[in-house]
């Protein structure tokens, strides 16, 4: 059980994963320590995590900015861990790529080397697939593991899976330059779906919105490995004190999902009235013609009619359970979307 001293430094913690990573953290018992780019959100977060039953006398706020050293070394003394959650996350992907590189690596190696140098026990970074599975066009279809890498060589990979690529990749070579890869673990899920903690939707429910507010007439034949924010939350947990984490990667997704998928769970799993969610897939040669007046589909347009396999065993292992069914993550993601009233039916 944790101790007194057991305190987390846990970046990122206004998101959607860093909240439910906080909510796990205090539910478990630790003293957390979240980072926010402004302190003027510090009441907003309080006021969330105290309406989903945090105790806030083990949590406090610092200001942390993941391209300014400024904070960085006080906040993560006195920790025994650290989470690094917080990194741009983006569906339209900007002009300028270093937009998104920059902040993701130079945070990266921010938390990692302030970590490490502080003496921290165990570093664990929120990664993605996104480093994992990309740039292997051409090559024999395959289901992907932690020891494959996106391929930066690509001219297909997008800023955000170049972000996430290069982020993780620096986080290894400032742990194996301490001779300390042991206190590192990375967590790769999948696209992140689940219950939403407040009316604000981030990124990760973009999606969802769009597969609910009638914008999408039909789907594009797209998809996902879908995970449940809540199995995500707990693997994060788990890899700070699993005594075989250190070192290694963990894919979390329970499996793939269509777009067209994701739009029927929401339908069956909601049995709503007046539902306004796709109920046909698009023929490519119409997607790419959308493309020219959708900036979202444009940049995505690379995925049409590929399905990427991955392994998410030894995500489940260390979370010890079963991962939450991709369907239900779906349709608990548009549950809290009508709840908080960001779509109306």
């Amino acid at each position: 059980m944790p101790t007194t001293s057991d305190r987390v430094l846990l970046t990122g913690i206004s998101g959607f994963l860093g909240g439910h990573v906080a909510l796990e953290l205090l539910r478990q018992g630790y003293f957390v320590r979240g980072s926010v780019r402004n302190l003027g959100k510090a009441d907003k977060v309080r006021q969330t995590l105290a309406s989903h039953g945090a105790d806030l006398t083990r949590l406090e706020l610092v200001e942390l900015d993941l391209l300014s050293d400024k904070g960085w070394e006080r906040a993560v003394e006195g920790c025994r861990y650290v989470q690094h959650v917080a990194s741009p996350f983006v569906i339209e992907q900007p002009k300028d790529k270093n937009d998104l590189i920059r902040p993701a690596v130079e945070g990266t190696r921010r938390a990692t080397q302030s970590a490490l140098t502080a003496g921290v026990e165990r570093v664990v970074l929120t990664s993605s697939i996104a480093a994992i599975i990309y740039g292997h066009e051409g090559e024999p279809a395959r289901t992907f593991t932690e020891a494959d890498w996106s391929n930066l060589k690509s001219p297909h990979l997008t800023p955000y899976q170049e972000s996430k690529t290069r982020a993780e990749q620096e986080a290894w070579r400032i742990a194996e330059g301490f001779g300390a890869r042991e206190r590192l673990a990375v967590i790769n899920p999948g696209a992140i779906m689940g219950p939403l903690l407040d009316e604000d939707p981030g990124t990760s429910a973009q999606l969802a919105i769009r597969l609910l507010d009638g914008s999408m007439p039909g789907t594009p034949k797209m998809s996902f490995s879908v995970i449940d924010v809540r199995d995500v939350a707990a693997a994060q947990v788990a890899a700070m004190t699993h005594p075989a984490a250190g070192g290694h990667r963990f894919i979390l997704a329970d499996r793939e999902m269509s777009l067209f998928e994701m739009a029927e769970a929401i339908r069956t799993g909601l049995d709503r009235p007046g539902l306004r969610t796709p109920r046909f897939e698009l023929p490519n040669w119409l997607v790419r013609l959308v493309a020219l007046f959708d900036r979202q589909i444009r940049d995505n347009t690379i995925e049409l009619g590929s399905v990427r396999r991955v392994n998410g065993d030894p995500g489940r292992a260390l979370i010890g359970r079963p991962t939450i069914a991709g369907a239900d993550a779906t349709v608990a993601t548009a549950q809290s979307l009508f709840a908080q009233g960001l779509v109306k039916a």
